[in-house]
Parts: structure tokens; C-alpha cells; sequence
């Protein structure tokens, strides 16, 4: 019981952090990480087209992401999507054009300045079909199977119980739906001083899974053919000490 306390403990300390600096982020407009690259060139970086990035407000593109999940999720006309951890709403803003009038997308994400940041750059350029809900990952306020697809974009290496993130994923998912994320993991596991360290955890690398657990646990929650789209080593401000130990991969999976 007290093991479980302290891991309680341990979970919100964590999140309460990355709240806070993605709070800060949300109202500067800045990325999580310190570049020298602009905002737009860490677009192109994370997989993002000259089209893509012309398609969806200049507010929405924050430099979240580690890849893009829209151009390889296969959107169809009339589907209904979510986006867990939506941030600036840049996934969100290019599902909406691919899912059209008949669909809707919809994006979660824990802090209240990313939401309102979000739900403003909608209202401005006259977006109908996508809404935006405040809420965790591990605890999506969205019903059971009601979305066709689920997206993410290098979110889920953030939340400190992956696990449960995959179940909610795949209760919400609708029978046969989808799943297509972007995200971070590693060769192995990372040193305990930097998986201990809430700044690495707010850049997204302290939080990172071994690929291959991270794989199993996504099979774990139910889903099945769980496959890499694709791969890459990724170096975006990472340390000498870390290069080569962490991979952008895609990977898609199915709810039965």
C-alpha cells in the first residue's frame, strides 16, 4: 500500500511539472526545447510538409512534435478522430480538412492554457468540426467506442502510466478503429539520474519507454497488429550522451 502511495506521489509530482511547463509554453508560443532551429523548420524537422504547415493556423505549430501522424493515419471523410495530448492543435486543424464537414476531431489535453489557446485559434479562423476537451490521457473524458481513429503526436512518452493510457485509448476506440502515433522511446533503458529528472521529462526524453516494452504494452491493452510504420534516429537537442539511444518511431495498431 505505501509502495503504491509513493508511486501516486511520484505520478502527480511528475505531471503537476510538465502542466506547469507546457502551461509556460502555451501562453510564449515557445517550443518545449531550446533550438536554433525556427518553429516551422522543427515542423519540417518532425515530418511536417510546406502544405501541411501552410493548412493549419500559424498559433497551432509549437514544435510538440516528433513526427505526423495525419499524413500516415489514412483519414477518411466523415471519421471521427481524437488527438491525445493536442497541445497547439496543429493535428488537429490538418485531421479536421481530411475528415471534412461529416466528421469531427477532437483533441484532450491536460492544461487548461493549451485548451484555451487551442479553442481561441478555432473560433478565429472558423473551425466547426473540431472541439477541445480538458482532460488526461489516462483518464479521456470520451466515451466507449465512439472514435474511429486515435492520434498523438509525442504526448504519450510523457505520462508516467503508458499502460493505462493504451486501455483508455482502446476503450474509446469503436470496433475495427485505429490507432496511428508519433512518439519517443529508447534502446534500452535510460540512466536513473535522467529518468529522475523533471526536465527531461518536460522534453520528452526522461519519460521515454524501451521500444520493445513500449510495443508489448500497447499489445497488453488489446490492441492488435501493432506494427512500426517507421523509424529514425532522433537527435533534435539531444545530448552527445544520448545520441543514438533515441528513436522517433510510427506506429499503428487495431482495436478487434
Amino acid at each position: 500500500m505505501m509502495q503504491e502511495g509513493m508511486r501516486f506521489m511520484k505520478e502527480r509530482k511528475i505531471k503537476s511539472f510538465v502542466k506547469n511547463r507546457y502551461g509556460k509554453i502555451a501562453r510564449s508560443g515557445a517550443s518545449c526545447c531550446p533550438s536554433s532551429e525556427s518553429l516551422v523548420e522543427q515542423a519540417k524537422l518532425a515530418g511536417y510538409s510546406e502544405e501541411d504547415i501552410k493548412n493549419a493556423p500559424e498559433e497551432s505549430n509549437m514544435g510538440l512534435g516528433c513526427g505526423n501522424p495525419v499524413a500516415l493515419a489514412g483519414l477518411k471523410e466523415g471519421e471521427i478522430v481524437l488527438d491525445l495530448g493536442s497541445g497547439g492543435g496543429i493535428d488537429v486543424f490538418l485531421a479536421t480538412k481530411k475528415v471534412g464537414p461529416k466528421g469531427r476531431v477532437i483533441g484532450v489535453d491536460m492544461t487548461e492554457k493549451m485548451i484555451e489557446r487551442s479553442r481561441q485559434t478555432a473560433e478565429k479562423y472558423g473551425y466547426n468540426n473540431v472541439e477541445f476537451r480538458l482532460g488526461e490521457i489516462e483518464n479521456l473524458p470520451v466515451e466507449d467506442n465512439s472514435i474511429d481513429v486515435i492520434i498523438s503526436n509525442c504526448v504519450i512518452n510523457l505520462s508516467p502510466d503508458k499502460k493505462k493510457v493504451f486501455k483508455e485509448a482502446h476503450r474509446v476506440l469503436k470496433p475495427n478503429g485505429r490507432m496511428l502515433i508519433s512518439d519517443l522511446v529508447t534502446e534500452g533503458k535510460l540512466p536513473l539520474k535522467i529518468r529522475k529528472n523533471l526536465d527531461a521529462w518536460a522534453a520528452c526524453i526522461a519519460g521515454a519507454m524501451d521500444k520493445k516494452e513500449y510495443l508489448r504494452t500497447i499489445e497488453e491493452a488489446g490492441f492488435k497488429k501493432v506494427n512500426i510504420v517507421s523509424e529514425s534516429t532522433y537527435e533534435l537537442d539531444v545530448s552527445k550522451k544520448l545520441r543514438g539511444k533515441i528513436a522517433s518511431i510510427k506506429i499503428s495498431a487495431h482495436k478487434s
